[in-house]
């Protein structure tokens, strides 16, 4: 049986679907089947990141709905075997899908891979509390700014309404080096404002954000940088203990 994370973040901007793509991509690569669940509905881009934007047909709507499987839905990934996608919808009504239809999607998900990493919207709305609901663990990505911080915080307490979810990290992403510097900031204040232990930190990367222009995963260009720091998490969340990244 398979685990089920929701990443989130209390607002736009951090990075978080990049992360999810980078540490999917990364589990996959590891070879275990890995399953990326798109779950902003509307606004949703991790099939560009990804580089599947052919290869959508049907969205996670479609399997609730009972109008395809999961296994039609899940699309796989054009190099990387073990990775699929189940994407979001592009419009739904107000209330359609409800807590326990998306549980029951997770539940089959589960039953099929390995992982599951639900991308939830960005801010703490109905989205983001549709995938806390149906996941196992919460990881929390933020950034290093004060807004970013306040905001994860936030989201951590938001969390605590869903007692199934068995434990809860934190990922502090498009680390700048010389901004922390400055700004007389490091690694352990952000721990300390969202209150919850580290599973990663991921530098900034202008290699991402080529890797995501160009609709390719990054780990398959690079293996420094963000890649690598995608790699350790992937690892961490299979139990290795792996070093944080020396920035």
């Amino acid at each position: 049986m398979g685990t089920a994370y929701v990443v989130a973040s209390g607002k736009g901007g951090t990075g978080k679907t990049s992360l999810v793509a980078g540490v999917g991509a990364a589990l996959a690569a590891a070879g275990h089947r890995t399953l990326c669940i798109d779950a902003d509905i509307g606004l949703r881009n991790l099939d560009i990141v990804l580089g599947m934007t052919d290869r959508v047909l049907m969205n996670f709507a479609d399997v609730i709905e009972g109008r395809c499987t999961l296994e039609k839905a899940a699309a796989q990934h054009p190099q990387l075997q073990q990775l699929y996608l189940l994407t979001a919808p592009m419009s739904l009504s107000p209330g359609q899908i409800q807590a326990e239809q998306m549980r029951t999607l997770l539940q089959k998900a589960r039953e099929q891979f390995a992982f599951c990493l639900l991308d939830a919207p960005a801010g703490i709305g109905s989205g983001f509390r549709l995938s806390a609901s149906s996941a196992d663990r919460a990881i929390i990505v933020t950034t290093t700014d004060s807004s970013s911080l306040r905001d994860a915080q936030r989201a951590v307490m938001e969390l605590s309404e869903y007692p199934q979810l068995r434990s809860k990290h934190l990922v502090v992403n498009r680390v700048e080096k010389r901004l922390l510097r400055k700004l007389h900031r490091n690694i352990d204040d952000a721990i300390d404002t969202a209150g919850l232990p580290l599973i990663g930190v991921v530098p900034e990367d202008e290699k991402v954000r080529l890797a995501t222009n160009r609709e390719v995963p990054v780990i398959l260009t690079e293996s420094g940088g963000a890649a690598r720091a995608y790699t350790n998490i992937a690892a961490r969340l299979c139990g290795r203990r792996v070093p944080l990244m020396r920035l």
